[in-house]
Formats: structure tokens, sequence, C-alpha cells
């Protein structure tokens, strides 16, 4: 156990004494959140949305960014070191290589495709008449990413069952594909929408990644334990500065890789009943705005005044610290609810 609580130690460390100098070479760059005039998925303006945001332009965007290199290279290292003193790498899988990989696709390829979408919004978005990429081009590429970590989930893991408390494990054979690749599509766009408000997506993330690590630790899995030991050791220094006022955002090269990654450990542990449970926070959020996009396609009318769930909350005037500490209390309570349904038999 020690183990684990010293990376979390060293990683927070090590983000904590490269996080300023890289705000600074975020500024530098100016990669930085634009004054933007957005678009909902049927090309509509979002006014209410761009007056909120229009409050943070000017900050660095791209702090996720940092929490990916440092965790890759911190995970590699701590790796090498149970290989060094030959300390087993204990999985419940055919191969904790596969299960890495796994986990190291995930965090980089969604990454990427956030860091694209973002600098589309920084330096390219004048040019275009659609802030950032488009909702369906974004969508058929985090589709992909997700059915190919879903077929070495399926192939490699040889994970093919979800267990429902109470009424048994079921085998869902090949449709555990599509099931997977719905799962990790969604809470990468959750983890997305939530992050609007200062220090909310990365503390209920931080809350939620605690949960999956007792999770882990009480099934002894060494490389997803690992993994967020480092993970986490990262989140709480950038919570520090993204709590507000921000000093810098999450962007979405860390949202979309963090909300995939957070999905697909939820699925190594098996336990995805109770990720939605514990991750609950992130479903009020993504179920808001489904539901606000249903009601304008089907019913030509807005169902809410404006989602997802925290935007409506500032529009009830809500100031940004009460939101997100209120949030935060509520994803506890998910967290500890969801602990207790991964648990029952």
């Amino acid at each position: 156990m020690s183990i684990y609580f010293f990376a979390i130690f060293i990683s927070f460390l090590i983000n904590s004494i490269l996080i300023v100098p890289f705000i600074n070479f975020l500024y530098k760059l100016k990669f930085r959140r634009a004054d933007q005039s957005t678009r909902d998925a049927f090309n509509k303006n979002t006014p209410i949305f761009d007056k909120y945001n229009k409050q943070k332009a000017g900050r660095p965007v791209g702090g996720g960014i940092l929490t990916v290199i440092t965790t890759l290279i911190l995970y590699s290292f701590f790796l090498l070191l149970f290989v060094i003193f030959e300390q087993p790498l204990l999985t419940n899988f055919p191969s904790f290589f596969s299960e890495i990989k796994i986990l190291v696709f995930s965090f980089i390829s969604f990454a990427l495709l956030g860091v694209y979408d973002d600098l589309n919004k920084m330096f390219f978005w004048k040019k275009k008449e659609f802030f950032g990429l488009r909702l369906r081009h974004k969508l058929i590429l985090e589709i992909i990413l997700a059915g190919i970590i879903s077929w070495w989930l399926f192939n490699d893991l040889k994970i093919d069952i979800i267990h429902i408390p109470f009424f048994g494990v079921y085998n869902l054979s090949y449709f555990y594909i599509i099931f997977s690749t719905f799962t990790i599509v969604a809470f990468a766009n959750a983890v997305n929408i939530t992050d609007g408000v200062d220090g909310l997506a990365s503390g209920v993330l931080l809350i939620t990644l605690f949960s999956f690590w007792v999770i882990a630790h009480t099934i002894i899995d060494v490389p997803t334990l690992l993994f967020l030991a480092v993970w986490i050791g990262g989140i709480i220094s950038f919570l520090y500065f993204n709590i507000f006022p921000a000093r810098v955002f999450l962007g979405d090269a860390g949202a979309l890789s963090f909300g995939a990654t957070f999905a697909v450990i939820g699925l190594i542990l098996g336990k995805s009943f109770a990720l939605p449970i514990i991750g609950g926070v992130f479903m009020i959020e993504i179920l808001s705005s489904l539901i606000q996009l249903l009601g304008k396609r089907f019913l030509k009318r807005k169902i809410f005044s404006v989602a997802p769930f925290h935007l409506w909350l500032q529009h009830k005037s809500w100031d940004e610290p009460k939101i997100a500490m209120r949030m935060w209390v509520v994803s506890i309570l998910f967290a500890v609810f969801g602990l207790m349904i991964a648990f029952l038999k």
C-alpha cells in the first residue's frame, strides 16, 4: 500500500513544481480560451453559454495536457521499478501488458483528439463558421477510438460480462463491444460538458478516482492501482490551480482523455453497473444536455432554460464556488453509494 501513497505524493510534487511554468508556457503559446461565439448541435447560437464563457476568456486552456504527460512518464517509471525490484504486477487478466496498453492508449488517444479540437478553437475558429470540431465529426472520431479500446477489452482481457447486483451476471458476448463503446464515449463527453465551472470537473473526478482506487485495491489489480495513484497526484495538483478563480482549465485534451479513461477503468474493474453511480454528477450533466437536445429536436422547444445542469444553476444566479463545492458534496454521496453497489454480490 505504501508504494501507492508514495506514487500519489511524487506525482503531486512533480506536477506542483511544473504547473506554474507550464501555465506561463501556455500564455506564451497564446493557448488561451477565446472570446467565442458557439453554436449547438442544430447550428443555433448559444448566447447564455457565451455570456458565462466570456468571463473566462483569455485564461489558459490545456492544463490537462501536463497531467497527461506527467502521468504517463511517472506510470512508466513506477512500472519499471516493479520490474527492477522483481515485484509481481498482479492482475486478474491474461496479460498485464494488455491492461497497460489499454490504459495508456485510452489516455493518449482521447488527449490527442482533444488537443486537435483545442487547436481548432484557439487558432483556426475565426476562419470557420463553427467553433472547434463539429459535434458529428468529433463523435465519429470518439466512436472509432472507443471501438478500438472496446475490442481490446473484449479480445485481449476477455471481458464480456456485466454484473448487476441481486440479478446476477450477464454474458453480452460481442454486444459487450457496443456497450463498452457507448460507455466510453458517454463519459468522455460527460466530463467535457462538466468542465464549465472552475474546479467542478477536476474536483468531482478526484472523488471518483479515489473510489476506483479503493475498488482496485480490494481486487489487487496492480497496473490499474499504479495508474490511478499517479493520476490522482496530478489531479490534486491541478485542482489547486483550477479552483475559483481558475488560473488554468483542463481543455478538451484533459476532459476527453480523463472522461474516457475514467470509463475504461470502471470497465476494467468490472464495475460497469456502479460506474454511472460513482460518476453520478457526470451523468446529471450529460443527461441534462441530452434531454435539452431531444426537446429541441422532437418538441421544437427547450426543456430547460439552459443546459447542462451547472449552467442552469449559474443562470439561477448561483456563483461558481457554490456550484463546485455543492456538487463535490453530491459527488461524495454518489461515490459512497456507488461503492456500496460495487461490493454487493
